[in-house]
């Protein structure tokens, strides 16, 4: 079946065989994968439907729960007959979460084999209805009618997740269910529940009931990142919000209802603050311990050592396994320090008895962590469960069968994929929903930082252009992370999830050759209108620009493209003037041939309209060949080296997808100049003191016409910040007597380590830059 955009329903309405009459719009995130539009309408509005009797149960019940919901809206009975105009029947040979859907004027087919599938069809049939069909108020005076189409659909990913921490903030089994029912809308079908942390511990634990009379309540809370001067709110946080076995599986017998399976996730070994609060003995150091009131990464872990520890661990997980019936069990394995396990006796005893030795890759303790997931994982796997764990996992050994989620980028997913390990794409830069959505931090709700509008979200690949079709069927599917440092309330967690979930859905559901963002926009109109009848918090950026900055292939300048929902005119200007109603509306992209700075707003009553403004630098290095003679940290490589010189300043944000990271070696990079002449050097760098962003402490560039023997042109030192510097964005331009050298290289000296003001005294410092500029 000819796979299409709606976008062109009314050519091939042209081309269908239907009855004439009108094309009705069908806005369906995430979009199907194949869909044919037709001329008319089939009504639904007391209409029959019947189930065929080879349906299981629960896909019957889910159908018959349809048709009450139907009645209670049309105030019209809908009827399960044994013949209806609504067909549901069983298809064997489809897969366990694809669907068919044919609609006709004379009546609707859908067909599935299993109850994933049938849901995903009756979501899909309520994507094509009024979205009064999402509220709870009578609506006899819609029109509930239902587009012509076929459609034949299933989703690319098995796995397509969200997850949800509770450990910093708790959230309701009211709030919890609300976050679910968002995430059948998007037909995602994996849960994953992070209820453990430093923080708190918010999961009840019948053999050690410390761990919530205690383990949830923390003494303080940090203010925002104010640990770092000792800033606390002084209220304790925590008491009686954790979740009883009771209420657990309530939560998980929900989410099977909506085809969801909750993923439950003990952090393991790092991470533990909060038990070791309540449980010391199962430190290294005995303690004393308390929950912690901070954010970040505690140097206190479990004693790897005690095998008392493990007794904790298997007891623990024994009582979630009972209530949590997924084959996945997510043990963390992230963010864990090993300073304490090498000055702990029992640690090094245990390290001795099991022969780890260093490598040139990782020392002893390393393995220390690999021996503990390992074991966990056994333990796992002889009760019929899996494993799955963060990307640190995969530093030491690993076992073949642990699937890795892949956070810190995408390296971790593609190694672990090259492996033959399973792996779930969860990257930070593309996918974490705590991240800011707007450049405007001082409008927006608190965030953890980064930059991730909903544009980026959906520009998400999951297979890397160097994985085969081996590694790329180790890639399970696609997540996105909610975590809550700086989210309290619920309004704010709808907030942050919405509406950009729409967009990982796609990411998720669609075939790359599915997805089109101007398409997507013109269904996230009636998404919107889903989320307000529903009642749902949600980011109204989407209203404001949408913006697609990239290289233009033929002429290798930078293409602009602004994009905004509902049709709304856009005003810009090139000349770094305000716009305003008498500036130029857009009409097509822009490319950007001189060195400027394009404005845009949109005129739009939905919401105030929010300024888009972006500079462009065009300079003799632009689209030349870029070498790295040093590597970009993996996790902040991001276009490196081609988005070094295509002339598109970097947001106010390192850690944006538009700036790279060099840390413990200098940046040194080699650009082929081609004959040009240049006298001047310019390279943008971004300083952010609290994330260990600093400046580069000295700054040379050298040229050659042989690639081998370089000349020095230029070098700058540069001083360490002090506490009071301002933080953001800084260029540094060289100048130096003019050469036509074929090879042109820069050198920057990262800051080997951090002063003695900071918090992480003595660590490396990163450098993050986003272009270098030639004249």
């Amino acid at each position: 079946m000819k796979k299409t955009s709606l976008i062109l329903a009314a050519a091939l309405a042209l081309a269908s065989c239907a009855p004439e009459g009108e094309v009705l719009p069908v806005q369906i995130i995430p979009q199907p994968n194949a869909i044919t539009v037709a001329p008319g309408s089939f009504d639904l509005k007391g209409a029959a439907i019947s189930v065929d009797d080879a349906i299981d149960e629960q896909s019957a019940a889910a159908v018959a729960a349809f048709a009450a919901k139907l009645s209670e809206l049309t105030a019209t009975e809908v009827q399960i007959a044994d013949k209806g105009t609504v067909k549901f029947v069983l298809d064997p040979a489809l897969g366990p979460e694809a669907y068919t859907i044919k609609v006709t004027p004379r009546g609707v087919l859908a067909k599935a084999s299993a109850f994933n599938g049938f849901l995903y069809a009756i979501e899909t049939l309520k994507q094509m209805l009024p979205v009064q069909v999402y509220g709870n108020s009578a609506a006899p005076e819609t029109g509930w009618v239902l587009p012509c189409a076929t459609i034949s659909d299933a989703p690319r990913f098995a796995y397509r997740g969200m997850h949800l921490d509770v450990a910093r903030h708790f959230f309701s089994v009211e709030e919890v269910k609300k976050y679910l029912d968002m995430m059948a809308i998007c037909k995602m079908n994996r849960f994953h529940w992070h209820l453990t942390d430093d923080q708190g511990w918010r999961i009840e634990i019948k053999k050690y009931p410390k761990l919530t009379e205690f383990g949830s309540i923390r003494k303080q809370t940090t203010i925002k990142r104010g640990w770092e001067r000792g800033l606390y709110d002084g209220i304790p946080y925590g008491e009686g919000l954790y979740y009883t076995q009771e209420q657990a599986r309530e939560i998980v017998e929900y989410a099977a209802a909506k085809g969801i399976t909750v993923i439950p996730e003990v952090d393991l070994p790092g991470h533990m603050v909060a038990a070791l609060a309540c449980y010391p003995e199962l430190g290294c150091t005995g303690g004393p311990y308390e929950v912690w009131q901070r954010w970040g990464v505690s140097d206190n872990l479990l004693c790897a050592g005690n095998e008392e520890t493990y007794v904790f661990l298997e007891n623990v997980i024994s009582e979630l396994l009972e209530i949590f019936p997924s084959e996945y069990f997510h043990i963390g394995g992230d963010e864990c320090p090993k300073n304490v396990w090498a000055q702990c006796p029992k640690c090094q005893a245990k390290i001795a008895e099991l022969g780890l030795k260093d490598t040139e890759d990782f020392t002893k303790e390393f393995y220390l962590q690999s021996y503990v997931t390992a074991r966990m994982e056994k333990f796992l796997n002889e009760r019929g469960r899996r494993l799955i764990g963060w990307d640190e996992i995969l530093e030491g050994d690993v076992t073949p069968s642990a699937t890795i989620m892949s956070w810190r980028g995408t390296a971790g997913g593609i190694k672990a994929a090259s492996m033959g390990n399973d792996a779930i794409m969860t990257p930070h830069t593309n996918l974490y929903f705590d991240y800011y959505q707007s450049r405007d931090v001082d409008n927006e709700p608190y965030g953890i930082g980064g930059y991730l509008p909903m544009e980026k979200v959906y520009a998400y690949e999951p297979f890397a252009p160097e994985m085969d079709a081996a590694a790329r069927s180790h890639i399970l599917g696609v997540q996105a992370n909610l975590w809550t440092e700086y989210i309290a309330e619920d309004w704010h967690l709808e907030y942050m999830m919405l509406p950009r979930a729409f967009a990982l859905s796609e990411i998720q559901w669609c075939q790359p050759e599915v997805k089109g963002w101007e398409r997507f926009l013109g269904s996230l109109g009636k998404a919107i209108d889903r989320l307000d009848i529903m009642g749902y918090n949600y980011a109204k950026h989407v209203f404001s620009l949408s913006t697609q900055v990239r290289t233009d292939p033929e002429t290798g300048f930078p293409k602009v493209t602004l994009l905004t929902l509902g049709g709304s005119c856009i005003r810009y200007t090139v000349d770094g003037s305000e716009p305003g109603p008498d500036s130029p509306a857009y009409e097509s992209p822009l490319i950007i041939d001189h060195s400027c700075t394009v404005r845009a707003i949109v005129e739009t009553d939905k919401v105030e309209s929010t300024e888009w403004s972006r500079e462009f630098m065009i300079h003799k290095a632009l689209g030349k060949t870029v070498s790295l003679n040093t590597k970009p940290t993996v996790a902040y490589t991001f276009g490196a080296p081609a988005s070094l010189v295509d002339g598109i300043f970097g947001i106010d944000s390192y850690s944006s997808g538009e700036w790279s990271g060099w840390v413990g070696q200098p940046v040194d990079l080699t650009i082929d100049m081609a004959g040009e002449s240049y006298s001047k050097l310019g390279v943008n760098c971004y300083i952010y003191k609290p994330d260990h962003v600093f400046a580069p402490v000295e700054i040379k560039v050298l040229a050659s016409d042989d690639n081998e023997n370089f000349t020095e042109l230029a070098c700058e030192s540069i001083p360490v910040d002090l506490p009071g510097d301002p933080d953001g964005k800084r260029t540094y331009v060289l100048s130096f007597n003019q050469s036509s050298a074929k090879y042109l290289r820069l050198q920057l000296v990262t800051l080997p380590a951090l002063p003695e003001w900071h918090g992480a005294a003595g660590s490396p410092g990163f450098c993050f830059i986003d272009e270098v500029m030639v004249d």
